[in-house]
């Protein structure tokens, strides 16, 4: 069978069949198929001719060429050009059949048409499969770069061991296994909604990851069932997770007129019933928001009560006393319900009982008492008066300003003069001590 050349209308045919299949412009599968023409040329002319090929985009017509490029006579300098340029030729030899030519011109050498061989066709089709993959998904990035951080409906086309391959359209995105709440469950056919987290162009597999487990889905799930989100009336100001089980979202407005939280749960709780129903029975906290840390924290506890919050903010840490009843509903289920508070409100949270914070502080009473009473040498009933009027270490007597120590009652200024010098001479005397200390190790390791 003799074979046959490239070219012709048949090539146009094929470039506006893709074109219309991919939904890619024709001129880009045109490109491609240069692309596949030239890599299948060199197969036959040699991997070292820099081979081109254009096509004619109304007849089809090929043409195949390579490069050559015009230098000066003797010329040696061949790491100099261009890497996409090959072949070069001497001036005085191209003026013999241009005599317009000058140097740093190109010249196209035109090759013998290709024709289809076996092996040709092979490479070519792999070139043109690669290009059209790379075209889609440059399509596919195109279209959905701006809507990364939304809700996207498809219906489950394939069920595989990693997870749910979702079609959109003419789109494929991915729903991994560990991107899907433990209740879900779809088969074949199923629509589903989930969220855009990002594109991967360097997956070999859809390049759009969906995700129902992101807590952004959530938010966004509240944006399209509360107007009032929506139009920014209400905010969103954090989201806690765990996903198929509970969230917390805390929510504000700065219209005095408007209940966040009534806004949110809607008439008989039909908006965040439907979100719920949308997240399989996943259970919903909605907090009223405030940037008092203690009031942030109430507010996230819903009716539990609390006897006293004590803030912490050095450490970044909130202690919250509850009655001995409510601890165990306050922390929750294997710490769930203070590690999403924790997370809500961005401070490390330890709820404990009004008992156990009651010999607590007792037991910080005592301790202050004893070393007051051992390192200032007073009576216990003077320690105890410091002690409980907030003073909890020797530092903070001597630093402490003598009519403040005066002011508090049975005391005066003399007794206040008094313990300043003996805090700040026990201090003194430590500070010598650790001195000393510091010289003998030095001495030591010299």
């Amino acid at each position: 069978m003799r074979n046959r050349n490239f070219g012709g209308n048949e090539i146009l045919h094929v470039a506006d069949a893709v074109a219309r299949d991919k939904g890619i412009s024709k001129d880009s599968i045109i490109e491609a198929l240069e692309d596949a023409i030239a890599m299948a040329a060199k197969r036959k002319y040699g991997a070292n001719i820099n081979v081109k090929a254009t096509i004619n985009r109304n007849l089809g017509n090929i043409e195949l060429y390579r490069e050559i490029l015009v230098v000066k006579d003797n010329f040696k300098g061949v790491n100099d050009i261009s890497s996409e340029i090959v072949k070069t030729i001497e001036l005085s030899e191209a003026r013999k059949d241009n005599p317009d030519l000058n140097e740093g011109d190109i010249i196209k050498e035109i090759l013998p048409p290709l024709e289809i061989g076996r092996l040709n066709a092979i490479s070519a089709k792999q070139v043109i499969i690669s290009k059209v993959k790379e075209l889609e998904r440059d399509k596919i990035f195109e279209e959905y770069k701006d809507r990364i951080g939304e809700i996207i409906n498809g219906i489950v086309e394939k069920i595989e061991a990693n997870g749910y391959i979702i079609k959109l359209g003419n789109v494929e995105a991915i729903l991994k296994k560990d991107q899907v709440l433990k209740t879900d469950y779809y088969k074949l056919g199923d629509r589903i909604r989930a969220y855009l987290t990002k594109l991967d162009k360097e997956t070999n597999g859809p390049p759009l990851i969906l995700s129902r487990t992101h807590k952004d889905f959530v938010a966004q799930l509240f944006k399209q069932e509360v107007p009032e989100i929506y139009d920014r009336i209400i905010e969103i100001k954090n989201i806690a997770r765990d996903p198929g089980s509970r969230t917390k979202i805390s929510v504000y407005s700065s219209d005095s007129s408007i209940d966040p939280i009534g806004s949110c749960v809607g008439m008989r709780g039909i908006r965040v019933q439907s979100i719920i129903k949308e997240l399989k029975g996943e259970k919903i906290d909605i907090v009223k928001w405030s940037e008092d840390p203690a009031t942030y924290v109430v507010n996230s506890l819903g009716s539990i009560r609390v006897s006293k919050v004590v803030i912490d903010e050095d450490q970044n840490r909130i202690e919250v006393v509850v009655p001995e009843e409510d601890q165990s509903q306050a922390i929750g289920r294997r710490g769930q319900n203070v590690k999403l508070i924790s997370e809500l409100v961005g401070w490390r949270i330890n709820i404990t009982t009004e008992e156990l914070e009651s010999s607590k502080r007792q037991e910080e009473f005592g301790r202050i008492t004893k070393l007051f009473m051992e390192v200032l040498n007073l009576e216990e009933i003077l320690a105890q008066l410091l002690a409980s009027e907030g003073f909890s270490s020797i530092e903070n007597l001597a630093d402490a300003d003598m009519m403040a120590i005066a002011s508090v009652e049975g005391l005066d200024e003399e007794i206040a003069k008094e313990l300043i010098s003996r805090a700040k001479e026990h201090l003194s005397n430590n500070q010598e001590i650790e001195q000393n200390a510091d010289k003998k190790d030095s001495n030591k390791k010299e």
